[in-house]
């Protein structure tokens, strides 16, 4: 018998395009032999079911339920494609914990961790995992220059603590750009953090849950055309990635190791793809994303057509996975 799985898109935050990107190649690509796909659309002001006529139908919050035609479906399990709030930063999985519900991703506390990179950063360094110098900023702190410029130095880069593909995010190169920059930041977010530049090799390492395994995938050398790897390199084409990367079997193997490392530390389940920078041999860990881009594009699904792994096998997995948990 089919299972039924809701592919969950779309979101609270700037990331919502390219969610509902993701879960329509989920859709498109899980097996509809095995599975009967739903496409939920999760907004601020509605969460319904769209159909493949795009009608409209609402989601029963009670119990994550849909009525189509007077026939009440429920779901086995949810694939989550939510980029950003409320899909990656634990709401969601909260949620559907609570309701019983299994889906693809990692869980509840997982999930707020990693999308905090400030606290991500925290926990990781007791473990050995190296990252570049930091300042933290909240809105409404006062905003010392000086102070920033002689802790993490320039250039360095702001960011909105709490936001994904590049939103909030600014290179500063003089003194007199951090005030506008940290502007920036907070229209995505009200903590800020500052780090300093790293100068060197950018590479993105996909971890997943293969078949009961924590597989890591072909690494991906990130060449952005661009100042830095900002949201019109990551989605408009202006950057090279490349798989594999074209690095050292030394520094592949170091990478990979400290990527699967991360991986278990948190007790991670479902996705990751975390980026990297090399300075002196050394990867310095900037982020962990735990709802990585899915389209045909994407780097992750490139990682895995590398490895000889299909989006049909990728997804499938994921949802068997899940299932296996309850």
């Amino acid at each position: 018998m089919k299972k039924n799985v809701a592919i969950i898109m779309g979101g609270y935050s700037s990331e919502y395009a390219i969610s509902l990107k993701t879960g329509n190649v989920v859709y498109k690509h899980l097996d509809s032999t095995k599975y009967n796909a739903f496409k939920v659309h999760i907004f601020k002001d509605k969460w319904v079911c769209v159909t493949t006529d795009d009608k409209e139908f609402p989601i029963d919050k009670n119990d994550f339920s849909v009525t189509i035609d007077d026939l009440k479906i429920t779901f086995d399990c949810v694939f989550n494609a939510i980029h950003g709030t409320p899909g990656e930063d634990g709401y969601i999985q909260g949620y559907l914990e609570l309701l019983g519900i299994p889906h693809t991703s990692c869980g509840m506390y997982q999930a707020a961790l990693t999308f905090n990179k400030r606290d991500l950063l925290s926990t990781l360094k007791p473990y050995g995992i190296k990252c570049a110098t930091s300042f933290y900023l909240n809105a409404g702190d006062v905003i010392d220059e000086e102070a920033i410029v002689a802790k993490v130095g320039l250039p360095c880069f702001v960011k909105a603590n709490k936001a994904g593909s590049s939103f909030g995010i600014s290179k500063v190169h003089k003194i007199e750009e951090i005030q506008q920059a940290i502007e920036v930041a907070l229209k995505e977010d009200d903590e800020v953090i500052i780090e300093s530049f790293l100068d060197g090799v950018e590479v993105s390492v996909g971890v997943i849950n293969y078949q009961g395994t924590t597989t890591v995938l072909p690494i991906t050398e990130i060449v952005s055309e661009n100042d830095f790897f900002d949201y019109e390199a990551k989605y408009l084409g202006q950057s090279q990635e490349i798989t594999p990367a074209r690095i050292s079997p030394e520094l592949t193997a170091k990478v990979s190791k400290v990527a699967k490392n991360i991986y278990e530390i948190l007790k991670m389940d479902g996705f990751s793809r975390s980026e990297f920078i090399f300075k002196n041999d050394e990867p310095y860990l900037l982020e962990v994303n735990t709802i990585p881009g899915m389209t045909e594009e994407s780097i992750l699904p490139q990682q895995a057509q590398v490895a000889g792994i299909s989006l049909e096998a990728l997804f499938g997995n994921a949802v068997e996975l899940a299932l296996a948990k309850k």
